[in-house]
């Protein structure tokens, strides 16, 4: 039997919740599953993700395949380079300081990222309120000019 570690979709119309399951690869998306490894819910700020670490690592080393969205889910919580380092024999000391490591330093590139995307939002508006205020002005100092311009033109 071959089995894959995938999203079941739960939730209401257009507000999915997701549960991550190892299921039976000939089963439907929302089907029967063999276990239940977590949860993921992308509808609040930020995204709410609880996995039950050590049983996916130890479906993992049993073959189960991940699908890809599962598999991105599983990158961005570092349970693929867990699994990775485990593969290679590390030790559970060096695996647990390696991947410590490693989620302090995704912390600074989330932290670097977020800044940099609020930077942009408020160059962005700046813009925007920039725009606006052009044509206003260019508007406001077209009347005056065209005023003046017509007095000395009617007395000629």
């Amino acid at each position: 039997m071959s089995t894959v570690i995938r999203l079941a979709r739960l939730g209401k119309k257009k507000r999915p919740f997701y549960r991550l399951v190892v299921v039976d690869s000939r089963k439907a998306r929302d089907g029967q599953y063999i276990a239940n490894l977590g949860y993921y819910n992308p509808f609040v700020e930020p995204f709410v993700t609880n996995l039950h670490d050590d049983e996916i690592v130890a479906w993992m080393k049993k073959g189960a395949n991940v699908s890809a969205t599962a598999r991105s889910l599983l990158k961005g919580q570092g349970l693929i380079y867990r699994f990775a380092l485990e593969k290679q024999g590390l030790a559970a000391e060096d695996v647990q300081r390696r991947l410590a490591e490693w989620r302090a330093g995704a912390s600074e590139r989330v932290e670097a990222k977020t800044a940099a995307a609020a930077r942009k939002r408020t160059a962005k508006a700046a813009a925007k309120a920039a725009a606006k205020a052009k044509p206003a002005e260019a508007a406001e100092g077209a009347a005056p000019a065209e005023s003046g311009s017509e007095a000395p033109a009617g007395e000629s």
